[in-house]
């Protein structure tokens, strides 16, 4: 039998997701695709699951595009209509990845790069071992950062540095990636797994609707005035009031106990 693209394995209430093509780094086939998105979908839907953890299997995390890929042949035309496999495969995943109803940890290991490295991005937190890179591979090929790179790129690090990474496509070492605010923390590369799992396994032990409200919050007001970002939070806050995790958090404070989150 063909070996998954994707493999899923459980750890009580965390997923993890591992792409599935090592020899190739990981690299992006529009069957991958298919595949990494039917189980976050299934993640998603699972009640029993409350933090997801991606990763890539050998000695990479995502090349990006496998342009060997049948879904890269050109038309009738000889041309190939990157657009159409941005609409049909990478747009969809990052708004998957963005809408998850619990908290998504990218475990980087080794490279990182062109969607790959976005992929990462657009996760909630990116811990990376000490020898992986982040790669805007993008301008090497004559193309622009996609997977959500343009919106994400600019809104870690800042406009002039986004540009810079970009424009250039040069190595970003994991630590300089840590110094400069775009991922959440840099470990030894033996310590990465076990740093992600235990950082899920705390994630998946709070209120799961709240974290992914938040990231919500984050999100749209980064398009907003502060009047409305202020309105979003009194619409966030009337519904999360509403919940179970609110009324159990404020009692677990009151008894001095250890609170028992369920919402989701």
């Amino acid at each position: 039998m063909t070996e998954p693209l994707v493999l899923v394995a459980d750890a009580g209430p965390v997923r993890t997701l591992t792409l599935n093509r090592p020899a190739a780094l990981n690299s992006f086939t529009s069957a991958m695709h298919a595949e990494l998105r039917d189980a976050l979908d299934a993640a998603a839907q699972d009640a029993n699951v409350r933090a997801v953890v991606l990763t890539g299997a050998g000695r990479g995390f995502c090349a990006g595009q496998d342009l060997n890929d049948p879904g890269m042949a050109p038309g009738a035309d000889g041309k190939v209509d990157i657009g159409a496999v941005i609409e049909a495969n990478y747009k969809p995943l990052a708004q998957r990845v963005r809408a998850m109803p619990v908290p998504v940890i990218a475990a980087v290991n080794g490279v990182a790069a062109g969607a790959g490295a976005n992929l990462a991005l657009g996760c909630d937190l990116v811990v990376a071992g000490r020898g992986a890179s982040f790669i805007q591979a993008f301008s090497k090929i004559g193309l622009i950062p996609d997977c959500g790179g343009t919106w994400l790129l600019p809104r870690l690090v800042g406009r002039s540095r986004a540009l810079g990474l970009a424009l250039t496509g040069d190595k970003l070492p994991a630590e300089e990636a840590e110094r400069l605010g775009l991922i959440w923390q840099c470990v030894d590369d033996a310590a990465l797994m076990d740093t992600c799992m235990a950082l899920a396994q705390r994630l998946a032990a709070m209120p799961s609707k709240a974290l992914a409200a938040t990231r919500q919050a984050f999100d749209a007001a980064a398009q907003m005035s502060m009047n409305e970002a202020l309105s979003l939070e009194a619409q966030l806050q009337r519904e999360l009031g509403r919940q179970h995790d609110f009324a159990e958090g404020v009692a677990a404070f009151q008894q001095k106990r250890a609170p028992q989150f369920k919402d989701r």
